[in-house]
């Protein structure tokens, strides 16, 4: 017997081995001889094989015989459907299929291991018929929602799919996040989640009381960046429930990361409106000053919300005092008055307060001590601030603190003309663990070397340092004053490329996008093998990838970097922004 049984595994796998050379008759041949051995363990072998041969007389003949032989076994009938499907004859198989539905009985078990052996043969819409068929009968019309719920999706029948979640979720209301999931997963844009928003408006007209469906209407209106709109649902449920604004709270993290500003300013008021007694009191104010600031710091506002940015993180600063705890807020607000207001006295007193007070966490008192160190430089205070980097680069060796230290040591000595000490800084600095400072020290010290090469008093690298440290402080105008007076004072300068990229940089800096392309695709075009024409190349990709969301010409540029500039150090992150827009999956 053990024999016979190896054998037959032997057999079974020669025929599969033939399956797969595309040997189809050798294959049914053995089908054939293992079949009439023992017809119920291999007739699915055999029949299928008849099948793709088109054999469909024998095919039914044999199928026909199994269905006399076990007339309860419903395998058999849904088989013999198949056969008639694959021949032609729909109609006979509906016939079938239909009878097996008319017949069903009342059992959850058995309802379930027909709608099984429907999608185990492929078909799905009759397995959804079944389970379709089951509920009237049991007269329960929440069964088979799990079951109903995997067909739809694997059908990508996104209406049924709608509505079987919006059924299932008022009496499930946990559930909400992974139908959203679902959601996201099949929609493929506007049109989908537009049907979304018609069948939920209408329920809501029915069942205004019913919560999960507002907060599905919430989420829709986020996928469609509606984000005015998703807040005032949000809003609207809020108050209907009088509740602690905890959603709104997690809400306006969502339209921050999307940098739908205005929207979370609206959202943070509102929490804060509730009065001071609610424990979000606190955070929403502190949030609400962030979000500010993080509007400020996009580019995304007018001159009068700088000013009315200041006003509340002083009032925060007057309302909770200057302590251990708000030393987060002093810290943006001398940030806000330097580089946005140009108030640096205001700035320089603001960070020394900051950083004498007591028991701040060793790295925020690290960063304070950095940002007073730049408030001091642009007050033409450069002693005071190498002063401040030194300290910070000899609290925290061997960390990215102290790198970071160190090279605005390196930048202090080239925006003060003092190349020999910069250039021996960035030396070590371009081996640094952090792949942005390594980056912006080997670029800085290739820029000093090669326009001291020629000039080595470097006349006008010092011009050239001038207008950086103009780009530092944010004065935009004066920086362009410097630049353009360099060609002026050193007709034969070597900066052309170097005055460009600067250019480039400040126009970013203004959210000028549009203006700053053509100067960097001059760098890439006029200057293919100078110091910036790696750094504009992947800079244009960046820009037409996230700023003006031209995926095609992103995918150029990145793709200029990968074929022309292998030794970059933008080669890694290229790659990986090009096979992300080529469609490749994130483990290829």
């Amino acid at each position: 017997m053990a024999a016979s049984l190896f054998a037959q595994d032997n057999d079974l796998l020669l025929a599969k081995q033939y399956s797969t050379n595309g040997e189809t008759q050798k294959a049914l041949e053995i089908y054939q001889k293992l079949y009439k051995q023992n017809n119920e363990a291999y007739y699915t072998y055999y029949i299928n094989t008849l099948l793709s041969l088109k054999k469909f007389d024998e095919a039914e003949s044999a199928t026909k015989k199994l269905v006399r032989k076990h007339p309860e076994a419903h395998e058999y009938q849904i088989l013999l459907g198949t056969v008639y499907t694959q021949q032609g004859n729909v109609n006979k198989a509906d016939a079938i299929y239909n009878d097996l539905i008319k017949n069903l009985p009342a059992d959850r078990n058995e309802i379930s291991n027909l709608a099984g052996q429907f999608y185990q043969s492929s078909n799905l819409d009759y397995a959804i018929k079944i389970f379709q068929q089951g509920r009237k009968i049991m007269n329960n019309n929440e069964a088979f929602t799990y079951e109903l719920i995997n067909l739809y999706r694997f059908k990508r029948d996104k209406i049924a799919l709608t509505e079987e979640y919006l059924n299932f979720l008022p009496a499930n209301p946990n559930f909400i996040n992974q139908a959203e999931n679902a959601f996201a997963t099949i929609y493929e844009g506007d049109s989908d989640y537009n049907m979304l928003k018609g069948a939920l408006l209408r329920r809501i007209q029915k069942d205004p009381q019913q919560i999960i469906y507002t907060e599905l209407l919430t989420w829709q209106y986020m996928q469609q960046k509606e984000f005015d709109l998703a807040l005032n649902q949000a809003l609207a449920l809020s108050r209907r429930q009088n509740d602690d604004g905890s959603s709104i709270f997690e809400l306006c993290r969502t339209l921050n990361s999307n940098e739908a500003y205005d929207a979370a300013i609206r959202g943070y008021e509102f929490i804060i409106s509730k009065g001071k007694t609610l424990s979000l009191y606190i955070p929403a104010k502190i949030e609400l000053i962030n979000t500010k600031n993080l509007k400020v710091t996009s580019g995304k506002y007018l001159p009068a919300d700088l000013v009315g940015l200041e006003q509340d993180y002083t009032d925060l600063l007057t309302e909770f005092g200057r302590n251990n705890s708000t030393v987060f807020a002093m810290q943006k607000l001398a940030q806000l008055q330097a580089f946005k207001l140009h108030k640096l006295k205001e700035a320089q007193k603001l960070l020394e307060d900051a950083v004498n007070i007591p028991n701040i966490r060793p790295e925020l008192l690290a960063s304070c001590k950095l940002d007073l160190g730049d408030v001091y430089l642009i007050n033409n205070q450069p002693w005071e601030a190498t002063l401040l980097y030194s300290q910070v680069e000899k609290d925290f060796p061997n960390t990215d603190i102290n790198q970071d230290a160190k090279f605005r040591n390196a930048k202090l000595a080239y925006y003060t003309g003092d190349f020999t000490w910069a250039k021996g800084q960035l030396d070590v600095l371009k081996a640094a663990t952090s792949q942005l400072i390594a980056n912006d020290a080997l670029n800085l010290l290739l820029l000093i070397a090669d326009n001291t090469a020629i000039d080595s008093v470097g006349g006008a690298l010092k011009v050239y340092a001038r207008a950086d440290l103009q780009i530092f402080a944010e004065r935009p105008d004066k920086a362009i004053m410097t630049l353009d007076s360099i060609d002026k004072k050193f007709p034969k300068n070597s900066l052309s490329d170097d005055i460009l990229m600067s250019k480039s940089r400040i126009l970013i800096q203004q959210k000028n996008y549009a203006h700053a392309v053509p100067l960097l695709k001059k760098i890439a075009d006029e200057h293919p093998n100078d110091l910036w024409a790696d750094d504009a190349v992947f800079m244009l990709g960046d820009i037409y990838d996230n700023r003006l969301n031209d995926k095609a010409s992103a995918k150029v540029w990145y793709q200029k970097i990968i074929t022309n500039y292998p030794g970059s150090l933008w080669i890694n992150e290229a790659r990986k922004r090009f096979r992300l827009l080529r469609g490749d999956k994130a483990d290829s």
